[in-house]
């Protein structure tokens, strides 16, 4: 599957300073990857999740650890997600801190979407995957995961054990690093990626909370949002073909005349992000063919019309090719 999601190249910095520490050539793995090391420099600069996604299951062969996302968090710096870093440090509770991450994490990455607040256990801190989209390494999660309750840990200056932490993947050989790490119960297999909180702990004052350098660091981060979706032009087409799609199949050319483009400038500027129109309608459609299958109030029919599919049979083979089976299977199989 072609994805378009993007991510900071500071984050591919700590698997870099990982490798490093290890005695490994982490150049000669960014170049398998595909990976610009020029762009580590940048602190706004961005790689596709495709190669980050190559990088980690070269970095993980080259070490023989399946655990090494959690390694990599140890050399993730404040500075690793621009301003955001800094937000969440100045911020007045652990709760506060997850919702500015939940706000502003476009700004490290678009692979999938963050959530928190309470929930049955006590309060979740949640990653989960866009569907239809391709999802992020297990390492990459692996990662996240344990960088999030180190910050707990530095922002709140004492131990923080969570009651609980999820995984989606599966059960890795040796699970001891992760229950060493998270100093909790860690269970794999989950429906969800989350570590759930005490309500207690995510809402005490932190002692180095500073309103005004957070509200200082908010005010970049909006800036940096507002600059990512004015510069993303398959992001841009991407929308506007969901916004066509129910009255029928867009072409190129429309797209490109709603961008003020010339048809050979839209494909050039989409060539240079690795992608094509092609590309992104396929995964548009695919992306929505699976949020409308999981609500059960669109029919087949109707779900082929919102696609812009001229019949159902042609969804259907559509459907199959994306996630090898019938849509009607797909929704029985995800309720």
């Amino acid at each position: 599957m072609t994805s378009h999601a993007t991510s900071l190249s500071s984050w591919s910095a700590a698997i870099k300073a990982c490798l490093d520490e290890r005695g490994l050539d982490s150049t000669a793995l960014f170049a398998q990857a595909g990976l610009d090391m020029a762009l580590l420099a940048d602190p706004k600069a961005r790689y596709p999740l495709d190669a980050t996604t190559r990088l980690w299951a070269l970095a993980i062969e080259a070490t023989g650890d399946e655990a090494l996302g959690l390694s990599v968090a140890r050399h993730v710096r404040q500075t690793t997600f621009h301003a955001l870093g800094y937000a969440v440090m100045a911020s007045a509770t652990l709760a506060g801190a997850f919702e500015r991450m939940v706000r502003y994490f476009r700004v490290v990455t678009d692979a999938g979407e963050l959530s928190c607040g309470p929930c049955e256990q006590g309060y979740c801190y949640r990653i989960s995957p866009l569907p239809g989209s391709q999802q992020p390494a297990d390492a990459s999660l692996d990662a996240f995961m344990a960088v999030i309750m180190r910050t707990c840990r530095a922002l709140a200056g004492r131990d923080v054990v969570p009651k609980a932490v999820h995984f989606r993947r599966p059960l890795p050989a040796d699970p001891g690093p992760y229950e060493r790490l998270f100093r909790g119960p860690v269970a794999f297999a989950q429906a969800q990626t989350e570590i759930v909180f005490d309500h207690a702990v995510v809402l005490a004052p932190l002692p180095y909370g500073n309103d005004e350098l957070a509200r200082h660091n908010d005010e970049i981060l909006t800036r940096l949002l507002a600059q990512q979706q004015r510069e993303s032009v398959p992001a841009r087409v991407q929308g506007l073909i969901a916004q066509r799609l129910k009255d029928g199949e867009p072409s190129p050319e429309a797209i490109a005349g709603e961008l003020h483009l010339s048809l050979r400038q839209l494909q050039r500027k989409l060539k240079e992000e690795g992608t094509s129109f092609r590309d992104i309608l396929d995964a548009t459609r695919h992306e929505l063919a699976c949020r409308y299958l999981a609500d059960e109030h669109y029919s087949l029919s109707e779900i082929t019309w919102l696609l812009g599919f001229g019949e159902t049979s042609s969804f259907t083979r559509a459907f199959k090719r994306w996630e090898g089976m019938t849509p009607g299977v797909w929704r029985r199989r995800d309720c």
